[in-house]
């Protein structure tokens, strides 16, 4: 009764007061609505101001790179698919490399930073709208009697709150948008890489395919030499039974057959090798690579003169280093935003009562709105050093991207010189093939009459099996001349008349 009683005169003492200062409930209203307004145009003012350089595309002046690449040809004008491993007609490459893109633990491990990347991206973007939080609290504690202020109620007593608490930094300079600015290109920075990790494993898989069939190819081209020396070896012994030439033409022939048969081991542990590489690529390593011959796939289309050097654009690694530039471009705006004050907007909303009971209830209602400002004096110039160094790091990205750019003019050049000059070694090691196997069989023929020695024929059968072995080696090369082309292009290309037209890349915001 005693604290009821004391609860009844404050009340009556503070409705008193209210009435002796003229304040009315009306009156009582008007500074929360003022204030209400005030944060409602502080939050709109807010989204106004942006600190720190827009970013804008370095043009190809600034990259010193010409229009055009220098060593395109004009032998076709087919354009090529992204998917340019197809043009090869192997379906046992195209199984390859779809089990690579999809086994292979560097693709994994790519996915998995995108995945983290996307997580940070979403967490720096939830700062632009206000945290929420239930707040619930029962204390119960004893205050002193001995104080100067008197103690009313009970003693011990408890307490009991229950509240909604929200808070907010308002971004004015334009921090918090500049922080999602630079996650959301650190995002796209790892999309671009994982597609570079599947860019350059379809090549690495495509070459080591090559291998192999260049590998079965002069396999095969072994056992056609080892039939011929066979036949030699048998024609000289039964010429040495009749009497027509000494041992030493058989041991000779004996010797050229031992050495084919040391070169076919030399050959099948190559594969065998190539073979497991390929296995780890795919990420299947129980793989088993059918027997095929490489001289019957076909050589894709090359570039078309006038191939624009723009299309470098399109690569995934230049890609991913223009990310990391813009990143770092907006790293220079959160850097400058700290060097000016932050504001924060709080409230809350709930119930605080001496009764868990009355909690809910209208009297115990309790809310509150506040600002805070916390703004920089003195720091010994150590904002302005971030200032600085987010500064070089943009230049250091600028610099990384333009290189990068450069890199990628040299790799298009440097695979358009090695496809045509490949392809015309090529047509000169066909041609060898062809005279030597002329020769081996006048050398044969001559060697049945009695007209030559043994050591012609041995002779023309090494020059023929060089030249066979060397036009299976060139038609790799320029096999793989084209897959560095494809990959040095970052996948496939468009014909001229195609790539006027298209749409111009836009700048990032």
């Amino acid at each position: 009764m005693v604290m009821f009683r004391e609860q009844v005169m404050f009340k009556k003492q503070v409705m008193s007061n209210n009435k002796g200062n003229g304040m009315q409930p009306s009156n009582i209203m008007k500074p929360t609505m003022r204030t209400i307004a005030l944060l409602v145009s502080m939050t709109w003012l807010a989204g106004c101001t942006l600190l720190g350089p827009m970013y804008q595309r370095p043009e190809a002046k600034d990259v010193r790179l010409p229009e055009q690449f220098r060593q395109a040809d004009d032998a076709s004008a087919v354009q090529a698919p992204n998917q340019w491993w197809t043009l090869y007609q192997d379906a046992q490459l195209n199984a390859l490399i779809e089990k690579a893109q999809q086994n292979n633990t560097n693709v994994q491990l790519a996915v998995a930073r995108i995945e983290e990347a996307d997580g940070y991206m979403r967490e720096v973007g939830a700062a632009l709208l206000p945290s929420v939080d239930l707040k619930s609290t029962g204390v119960r504690n004893r205050v002193t009697e001995a104080g100067i202020f008197p103690v009313f109620g009970q003693n011990p007593r408890s307490t009991y709150t229950l509240a909604l608490n929200s808070s907010i930094e308002l971004d004015f300079w334009g921090k918090v948008r500049r922080a999602k600015e630079s996650a959301r290109a650190s995002y796209l920075s790892t999309q671009y890489a994982k597609e570079t990790v599947l860019w350059s494993l379809s090549s690495l898989v495509a070459n080591n395919y090559l291998i192999i069939r260049s590998l079965d190819s002069q396999l095969a081209v072994n056992k056609s030499n080892q039939a011929i020396s066979e036949e030699s070896l048998a024609l000289t012994k039964r010429r040495l039974a009749g009497g027509v030439v000494s041992v030493l033409d058989v041991h000779q022939a004996e010797l050229a057959l031992d050495n084919l048969k040391s070169q076919q081991i030399e050959l099948q542990r190559q594969r065998a090798i190539s073979e497991q590489q390929l296995a780890v690529l795919t990420g299947e390593l129980d793989t088993q690579i059918a027997v095929a011959d490489l001289l019957t796939l076909p050589i894709p289309p090359i570039p078309p003169a006038g191939l624009p050097s723009s299309l470098m654009e399109a690569r995934p690694d230049v890609r991913d280093t223009e990310q990391q530039l813009i990143a770092a471009n907006a790293n220079i705006g959160i850097a400058k935003a700290a060097l000016y004050p932050s504001i924060s907007l709080t409230g809350a909303y709930g119930g605080e009562s001496v009764e868990l009971g009355d909690l809910l209830k209208s009297a115990a209602r309790v809310w509150s709105l506040g600002v805070s400002l916390n703004l920089p004096i003195f720091n010994a110039g150590r904002l302005d050093a971030k200032v600085d160094q987010a500064t070089a790091k943009q230049k250091q990205a600028l610099a990384s991207y333009q290189g990068a750019v450069q890199t990628a003019f040299q790799e298009v050049n440097n695979a358009l010189v090695n496809l045509r000059q490949y392809k015309s070694v090529e047509a000169i090691a066909q041609s060898k093939q062809e005279t030597a196997k002329k020769i081996l069989e006048v050398s044969q023929n001559r060697y049945k009459s009695g007209y030559s020695a043994y050591l012609e024929v041995l002779d023309a059968q090494r020059s023929y099996y060089e030249a066979t072995q060397s036009f299976v080696q060139s038609r790799q090369n320029v096999l793989t001349a084209s897959v560095d082309l494809f990959k040095a292009l970052g996948g496939g290309w468009q014909p001229v008349e195609k790539a006027a037209s298209a749409e111009p890349v836009k700048k990032a915001e």
